[in-house]
């Protein structure tokens, strides 16, 4: 899988791509990272990517131009464009397999205030990994690009992915380790005793009771 992502600050993925799975998906070969200055496609010595708006208001507005050359530079027959943008779909984990399955995912990160409109029609989809405004969209870049990798097959042991938040649409069942006994917080007994039925059952039934208890919501949906 390939996944390039149009920036103004290639520099804040340098120690992401540093990260350890990150890292060994690009020495093995399943992953290729690509990071495209968008500010390398804009015109005269001072390479201005933003403007003011038409029409007046605050902020700077990322221009069409560079980022649509940019596009254009590395778009191909088997890419799917996604603009990170608060406008977007709320990003979620069938999303990410959704995208997981791809040949060559491009993320377009937005910043200052917005950009420009002309830019999205020129996108698969617009993407927002919640209801906040962040500076730009390097870091929900950073966040779905971590997401899709690991369920790239051969990233990460399949069963790690498997048994997760969101996958069935409940959070996950609480986790433990060593210790056993840590002054006097115990884990639970079920988790020691061996019996496998019993731990699924168990493991079931805290899942459920954490999804009513914290996110109500996402019960709501399996109705």
């Amino acid at each position: 899988m390939k996944i390039t992502i149009l920036t103004i600050c290639p520099e804040v993925f340098g120690d992401f791509m540093r990260t350890p799975i990150i890292s060994r998906a690009v020495a093995s070969g399943l992953l290729e990272m690509e990071i495209v200055d968008i500010r390398d496609f804009a015109p005269g010595s001072f390479r201005d990517v933003d403007d003011s708006p038409y029409g007046g208001g605050a902020g700077m507005i990322l221009r069409c131009q560079p980022v649509l050359d940019a596009l254009e530079s590395v778009s191909g027959p088997d890419s799917h464009t996604v603009v990170l943008a608060p406008i977007g779909k709320r990003f979620s984990q069938a999303d990410a397999h959704r995208l997981a399955s791809g040949e060559h995912l491009i993320l377009i990160c937005g910043h200052y205030e917005g950009m420009d409109a002309r830019i999205y029609p020129h996108a698969d989809e617009l993407i927002s990994i919640g209801d906040y405004i962040l500076t730009g969209g390097e870091l929900p870049a950073m966040v779905v690009c971590d997401c899709v990798l690991r369920l790239v097959k051969g990233s990460m042991k399949e069963e790690s992915t498997l048994e997760e938040s969101f996958e069935d649409g409940l959070l996950e069942y609480p986790q433990y380790t060593r210790p056993a006994d840590y002054k006097g917080e115990k884990v639970p007994e079920v988790l020691l005793s061996g019996d496998h039925e019993k731990i699924r059952q168990w493991r079931q039934e805290e899942s459920l009771r954490l999804t009513r208890e914290l996110r109500p919501d996402l019960c709501e949906r399996l109705k």
